[in-house]
């Protein structure tokens, strides 16, 4: 219970689904540099869940490595910060569409299993803290609930 001075806590803003026009429109990547295919679930300023289909049509999957098709782990790291740029310029508001946002660091990144062609991943980013323009993340990607890859990261965002 509130007394008559205190304001009740603000209810976090929840978008349940975007879909890839919507994706298109908040970040600058397109193929096939364009690593999240949806937006299942977002909480504004807070956490956002992207997922990425994995097939074998991915350019990628050409050189690395033909007869054991893995997906980068690099790419997934990207995966993941395209899922918080999504969720950094749906939280700024549409002034910041298209903005770029701009790795600064990587901190204890983990690959516990192979991301292959027809696993779809799930990627749970999580705020940890922003300053500015200066954003901070923790990240998990899963297949089939089981996770593949974590890793913490910071970004900035800023005018092209």
């Amino acid at each position: 219970m509130t007394s008559e001075n205190e304001k009740p806590a603000a209810t976090p803003r929840v978008i349940e689904a975007f879909d890839i026009g919507q994706i298109m429109n908040a970040i600058p990547h397109r193929y096939p540099m364009l690593l999240v295919d949806r937006v299942v679930d977002m909480v504004l300023g807070e956490s956002c869940t992207g997922i990425k289909n994995v097939t074998i049509n991915e350019n990628f999957f050409q050189g690395h490595f033909p007869s054991m098709p893995v997906m980068p782990g690099v790419l997934i790291i990207e995966c993941m910060a395209q899922t918080a740029a999504v969720l950094v310029v749906t939280t700024l508001g549409p002034d910041w569409q298209g903005k770029l946002v701009y790795f600064m660091t990587i901190e204890n990144a983990k690959f516990r299993k192979p991301v292959v062609p027809g696993d779809q991943m799930r990627v749970e980013v999580v705020k940890q803290r922003q300053r500015g323009n200066i954003w901070k993340f923790s990240a998990e990607a899963k297949v089939d609930g089981k996770v593949v890859a974590e890793a913490t990261y910071a970004a900035m965002i800023l005018d092209r």
